[in-house]
């Protein structure tokens, strides 16, 4: 069976001030999911589930699912902080999406297939699907899952910080070690990420997640038990998350999976912040020109 591509669209676009998954960027229209489906879809993948928020269905459907009819499968997830175990309920004052690995445990009962899991608003580079969906498809076990994994210093943006994983590999190019770092920016040339008020450096080619991943369906069972230790833990907070990244490194630490690294040498690029729209818009005009895509999608 062809693997899945699911999409990470339920994020609530804080820091970009809108709902970016749905922002119109390329010379026909297009969002940068378009351009994800378009790549995943060439690539070989059967089908495209996309985890979202009820409250801007209608929308979506509207601008992005109809065009797809007749292209690939499709199917839509909802991703709502009520979705919890029996016994735990969302703390009072609470707003924000309980994280990227409570989505991809949303999707539990829809995804049947190996499966690789990306940001709607990522751009990730058509090489990059490639050497997923080969893996997918000839590689993936219940205990070997994959990352593609970018170097640091292609995936700044220069109009603020942002969350990367930093990773740790061995001599076989499988992860050892995933940290989250949650303030990564640039000053006067130099990388660093913030931690209570202090800085510590970080290098341009360190390699980085930025949450495209391949998996297998065992990853679910997993997620149920992880997702409750979590919410016991850390449940009554009102901005904590549960990071697949996290998940990932437990698991390994735990001996449960081993995790390949596919590394991109590709320059990634995407809008955390209103400023990199102009520049998206550009990278996608440029790519057009070359004849990597065509000028309208589909």
């Amino acid at each position: 069976m062809k693997p899945t591509l699911l999409v990470l669209a339920a994020g609530m676009g804080s820091r970009y001030g809108g709902l970016k998954q749905l922002d119109k960027l390329g010379p026909g229209g297009e969002t940068i999911m378009d351009y994800s489906v378009y790549d995943a879809l060439r690539a070989g993948f059967g089908k495209v589930v996309f985890i979202i928020r009820k409250s801007f269905e209608k929308e979506f459907r509207d601008i992005f699912v109809n065009k797809l009819q007749g292209k690939i499968a499709v199917e839509l997830v909802f991703q709502e902080l009520e979705n919890l175990p029996a016994g735990f309920t969302v703390p009072e004052g609470r707003e924000k999406p309980w994280g990227t690995g409570h989505a991809i445990l949303a999707a539990k009962n829809t995804v049947t297939t190996p499966f690789a899991v990306i940001n709607a608003d990522d751009f990730y580079g058509a090489e990059a699907y490639e050497s997923m969906y080969s893996f997918l498809t000839s590689d993936v076990k219940a205990n070997i899952y994959a990352m593609c994994g970018y170097q640091l210093g292609n995936t700044l943006s220069d109009f603020g910080t942002v969350s990367r994983g930093i990773c740790k590999l061995d001599e076989h190019k499988n992860l050892v070690e995933i940290n989250e770092c949650t303030s990564i920016g640039k000053t006067d040339g130099a990388i660093y990420y913030s931690l209570n008020n202090e800085k510590f450096p970080l290098l341009a080619n360190d390699i980085v997640s930025m949450n495209f991943w391949g998996f297998h369906t065992s990853l679910f069972n997993y997620l149920d038990e992880k997702f409750q230790a979590f919410l016991q833990a850390q449940g009554t907070q009102l901005k904590s998350e549960f990071y697949i990244p996290m998940v990932v490194d437990e698991l390994m630490k735990e001996g449960k999976v081993k995790t390949r690294v596919l590394e991109s040498a590709a320059k990634w690029f995407g809008i955390t912040y209103q400023e990199d729209r102009p520049i998206t818009v550009q990278k996608l005009q440029e790519l057009v020109a070359e004849k990597k895509y065509p000028a309208k999608l589909w």
